[in-house]
């Protein structure tokens, strides 16, 4: 799901904020999505997250996953 967002948010148009906040329902989450992540990933065709896997969960035996940005944050400061 997050995925086709970052997509979206690449192509600034009313239009796709609009297809934003229909999926997600959060302004704020449409607002980053448009002015950060969008700009950060403006070069980039896709493959925007990375999942690690980490085990299984005590009791119930559950997968765990690490679900974290390619591009992090500190590192776009850093450029």
């Amino acid at each position: 799901m997050v995925e086709p967002l970052i997509t979206l948010g690449k192509k600034p148009s009313l239009a796709n904020r609009r297809l934003a906040f229909d999926r997600t329902r959060n302004r704020d989450v449409v607002v980053k999505l448009f002015d950060e992540l969008g700009v950060r990933f403006a070069t980039r065709n896709g493959g925007y997250l990375r999942i690690l896997k980490c085990g299984f969960r005590k009791g119930d035996n559950a997968p765990l996953a690490l679900v974290e940005l390619v591009d992090k944050a500190e590192q776009a400061v850093a450029e």
